[in-house]
Formats: C-alpha cells, sequence, structure tokens
C-alpha cells in the first residue's frame, strides 16, 4: 500500500537540556551516527513512501533549511514554516495549514523513531476516527504523556506528567500522530497551543474519536531529552 499523505515534522524547539550543545545548532540537528538526527527522520519518511514533508522552525532555522534545502537529495519535498515565536505543538500546525490537502502525518522532531507508517495509515482508516495517535510502552512515565484506551483502542484519557498516584496506564504519547483535516476545528485560532494539554483533552471532553496505536517491539521508539539520552543512543547506533 502506497502512502500520498503529506507530513509535518515538528523541529521547532530550543533543547535547552541539550545545551550548551544546543546553543550552536537546533535539537533536531544533533548528531548521531554521523548525520542530524532530523535527516534520520527524514530518510525513514521517504523510506515509507511520505514525499512531501513541512518543518517548522524557530531556534538556529538557517541550520536546517542550508542543510536539507528543498529535500532533493533524500527524493522527498521539503517545505519550512518558519516561527518568530514559539507556537507549541498544534499552533505550529495551525500556522502550516496552507500545507495540507487531507490527512497528514505529525511527527515530533526530537525523537527517532521506526513507526511502520504503512501500518499506523491503515490502522487510522479502519478506525475512521480525527486522530490516531502512536503510543509506546514505557516504565517510567514520569516525564512523559500517559494515555489511556478502551477495547476497541479508543483514547478515554490523557495526563502529561502523572504523580506516581496519578498513574492509570504505562503506554505513552510517541508524538507521531496521523491526523485528520477536522483537526483544525479544535485548534485554537490564535496563540500557542499544544496537542497534549489543550487540543486533544478538549477532543475528548467532546466526545470525538481518537484511537491509540500502539507500536509493536520493532518499532522502536528513542527520546533524546537529555545529554545521556544522547550519548547512550549515539552508542547504540555506532554498534548497528
Amino acid at each position: 500500500m502506497d502512502i500520498s499523505i503529506k507530513a509535518m515534522i515538528l523541529a521547532a524547539g530550543r533543547g535547552d537540556r541539550l545545551r550548551p550543545l544546543t546553543d550552536r545548532m537546533p535539537k533536531c540537528m544533533v548528531p548521531i551516527g554521523g548525520k542530524p538526527l532530523l535527516e534520520h527522520t527524514i530518510e525513514w519518511l521517504a523510506q515509507c513512501g511520505v514525499t512531501d514533508v513541512i518543518i517548522n522552525l524557530f531556534h538556529l532555522p538557517h541550520v536546517v533549511m542550508d542543510h536539507f534545502q528543498d529535500g532533493h537529495r533524500w527524493g522527498i519535498r521539503i517545505e519550512y514554516s518558519i516561527e518568530d515565536h514559539p507556537l507549541g505543538t498544534a499552533g505550529g500546525v495551525r500556522n502550516a495549514a496552507w500545507f495540507f490537502d487531507g490527512p497528514f502525518f505529525l511527527w515530533y522532531g526530537d525523537n527517532l523513531s521506526r513507526c511502520d507508517l504503512k501500518r499506523l495509515n491503515l490502522f487510522h482508516r479502519n478506525k475512521g476516527g480525527s486522530a490516531s495517535i502512536a503510543l509506546y510502552q514505557r516504565d517510567d512515565v514520569s516525564q512523559s504523556g500517559i494515555v489511556g484506551i478502551d477495547g476497541d483502542d479508543r483514547i478515554v484519557g490523557f495526563l502529561e506528567k502523572p504523580r506516581s498516584d496519578q498513574v492509570f496506564s504505562n503506554l505513552v504519547n510517541a508524538g507521531i500522530y496521523l491526523l485528520d483535516p477536522r483537526i483544525f476545528d479544535w485548534i485554537p485560532k490564535e496563540g500557542a497551543s499544544d496537542f497534549a494539554l489543550d487540543v486533544f483533552p478538549a477532543m475528548l471532553a467532546n466526545g470525538q474519536a481518537m484511537y491509540g496505536y500502539r507500536l509493536s517491539q520493532k518499532e522502536e521508539l528513542w527520546w533524546i531529552d537529555r545529554p545521556e539520552d544522547l550519548a547512550n543512543l549515539s552508542k547504540r547506533w555506532k554498534t548497528e
């Protein structure tokens, strides 16, 4: 099954916890296995059949644009959405609404994953919801957004960075979505907004159908939040 769905990569973050490395480059450009994190993601999207990508940028945008240009080296067409102030995950998507003409993938650019987008696309089409959210099993969820699902994989709860007495699920938001254009009805028209904090909880409260796509064991996910995360992943990548 071919994918003719556009994608957006969220790459506007500063990556303060990776300073001083991110003083001179955006977080999405930190090197892993001899190439920028974002390059790994773009290669994966292209391998999955995505042909058109838009990347939102804020911190040192020229570093990304100079490296990737129009994307032809990777067999993918790249556009850019430059923000003069951070708009958040949902606000950034709203700012790039002109780019989309149907359902689209959204990928948080500070993670590395092997999410099977063709499988996610099939899941989304079968479920018919407004959003399908990739979920990852994690033992320590204290720094993540947890997601509760029912027996049909329909999402029934969200909570960001729960206390130990608040944990109702070990499935966490992987930062990879397949979104229907109906999502724009729920993004605030102005200002910064976030999917996990603002948009998804509002949709859930109003009975909108969203589904959780559980990543399989081979669809790995790596967070790169701290210097030790980057060091561990870089070491692992060298051995593969």
